[in-house]
């Protein structure tokens, strides 16, 4: 423990505290913009300075040390002056356009420039333009940033890509893309962690709202839609909505009014994957031989833009079973669409999804060919619509989904959380070597929170190694590893976004807390009520060998 005074008051803290921790665990309330415990604690901002005895300037409390004896002094009148000139030069470089933001209400810039009486107008406007790609699904805009450098750090340290970097210098020092390049041309997964860090909405995605409004007022169209399990964890909370009031028969039937004429679960096209990729697996495990590398997951979008450009030898190691997204706008525009006798070009599928690089996915057919899914909407693109309709959640009656694709199993929502996507692909190898379901709780070691996580099973004399990463930079040191021959899987699941798909670059976020923990539980909840818990016991999926 370390003792120093703030404010006049004997305070002691852990040696380990940083001088905002121990401020703030005094209950004193101290501005800050930059500062991401444990990621971004660089005092880019200056808007957490204090002053300290002793010391002749002011130093930002988020990344100074505390020493015995320091005395702190969070609130002079020095200290608040600089904290509102450096808030005010902030916001002369900023486009105050707060009616049209996408983070109107989700951003801490009106709130700190109330706590330090900055005014927007104090120094002459310097507003960058806008020069961007506007077709590409993640838009920067350099009229909303505030040079805070979040976005590299997450994309340094949580993804290991290094998009982002400091170009510039002197006043003119900014964020871009790293060697100049335009964003289309550096190795941008569209994991989309940028954005969900991100104080301000200088990072957004592509809002393709404007393509669902006109797909859903064409009388020639017939619109389906498909949501994600991760995003039944998240789509509720901009509505205050309990998880028992958030059920997917409410949200099936909101679609419904909003104008969809068949509202299906993802989780449907997660039982098709599972099954098809537990043949492929066993087939695949059949000829491995011991020092062959392992099959990786193919369903995380980000993940396979990372292998293209980072590891493009480990191409022939992925599965090449489509992610669930796809595999199901390949059974409605096929199957569906030759039951109910449609023409496919007429029926038009929209994915509400937790993933930014969905958006990219699902574009990825060349022109001649019939898109499985024509518009990806991350969860915040879609809650911007339901907002602008205005309905009374609560009171709407629930609705269950459309048949043929309402039935799904418990396996089929674990796809969102990492390590979900392999228990359920468990589950399915369990069956096809014994003929019998395992006990649900066998493969409940993958459940922990591990950046990286692996386990080994013995299932009828057949030991099978698996491996589970989140987050780019951990993929990259188990590859690493495994060409290092240090470590050896027979299946590897990679999920791009830290906890999979509940902590996706497209989920709803609030500023400095990670939410993907907190959903985990609500997607194991519906696993457990479900009465299906294996993809291979849908009856309206294929059956398994």
């Amino acid at each position: 423990m370390v003792n120093l005074t703030i404010n006049d008051q004997s305070v002691s803290v852990s040696k380990t505290s940083s001088l905002l921790d121990a401020i703030r665990s005094q209950g004193i309330s101290i501005p800050s913009l930059c500062y991401l415990k444990d990621l971004n604690e660089i005092g880019a901002c200056r808007v957490c300075v204090v002053e300290v005895q002793g010391t002749d300037y002011l130093v930002p409390s988020c990344n100074t040390p505390i020493k015995e004896g320091m005395v702190v002094y969070t609130h002079s009148e020095k200290a608040m002056q600089a904290r509102k000139t450096n808030m005010e030069l902030i916001l002369s470089q900023h486009d105050f356009q707060c009616g049209k933001c996408v983070r109107m209400g989700n951003c801490n810039l009106p709130k700190v420039m109330g706590e330090v009486k900055a005014k927007k107008d104090s120094f002459p406007p310097n507003i960058p333009p806008m020069d961007w790609n506007l077709q590409f699904p993640l838009i920067r805009d350099e009229s909303k940033c505030i040079k805070c450098m979040r976005c590299i750090q997450v994309c340094n340290k949580i993804q290991s890509l290094g998009v982002w970097d400091l170009i510039g210098s002197g006043q003119h020092t900014t964020i871009g893309t790293s060697r100049h390049c335009d964003i289309e041309e550096t190795n941008c997964s569209l994991c989309g962690q940028c954005i969900t860090h991100c104080p301000t909405s200088a990072l957004r995605e592509r809002d393709d709202n404007q393509d669902l409004l006109k797909a859903l007022e064409d009388p020639e169209q017939i619109s389906a839609v498909q949501i994600s399990p991760a995003v039944l964890t998240s789509w509720g909370e901009a509505f205050r909505l309990s998880p028992e009031e958030a059920t997917q028969e409410r949200l099936s039937a909101v679609l419904h009014s909003i104008g969809f004429d068949y509202v299906f679960p993802t989780a449907f096209g997660v039982d098709l994957t599972i099954n098809q990729e537990s043949r492929k697996f066993l087939d695949f495990f059949s000829k491995k031989k011991e020092n062959d590398l392992p099959m990786f997951s193919s369903c995380c979008p980000a993940w396979l833009r990372f292998v293209q450009s980072e590891y493009p030898e480990l191409q022939t190691q992925l599965s090449d079973t489509k992610s669930p997204q796809q595999i199901l706008g390949e059974a409605l525009k096929t199957q569906f669409a030759s039951e109910q006798n449609l023409d496919p070009k007429k029926l038009h599928f929209t994915a509400i999804t937790s993933c930014l690089a969905a958006k990219d996915e699902c574009k990825s057919t060349t022109a001649d060919t019939l898109a499985d899914v024509d518009i990806a909407l991350t969860a915040r693109e879609f809650i911007r619509f339901l907002k602008s309709k205005r309905l009374d959640f609560k009171n709407i009656p629930q609705k269950p989904y459309d048949s043929p694709f309402a039935t799904h199993s418990g396996a089929g929502v674990l796809f969102g959380y990492a390590g979900g996507y392999t228990e359920a692909l468990l589950r399915n190898i369990y069956f096809s070597l014994t003929k019998e379901n395992p006990p649900l709780d066998l493969f409940y070691s993958l459940r922990e929170d591990q950046g990286w996580k692996e386990a080994e099973f013995i299932i009828k004399d057949k030991k099978i190694k698996v491996a589970v990463v989140d987050g780019l930079a951990n993929a990259r040191k188990l590859i690493e590893a495994l060409l290092a021959k240090k470590v050896s899987y027979d299946f590897v699941e990679v999920m791009a976004c830290p906890g999979g798909c509940v902590g996706g670059g497209g989920q709803p976020f609030i500023d400095g807390e990670e939410l993907a923990g907190k959903r985990k539980p609500l997607l194991y909840a519906l696993d457990e009520e479900n009465s299906l818990h294996f993809a291979h016991e849908n009856p309206t999926s294929v059956p398994i060998n």
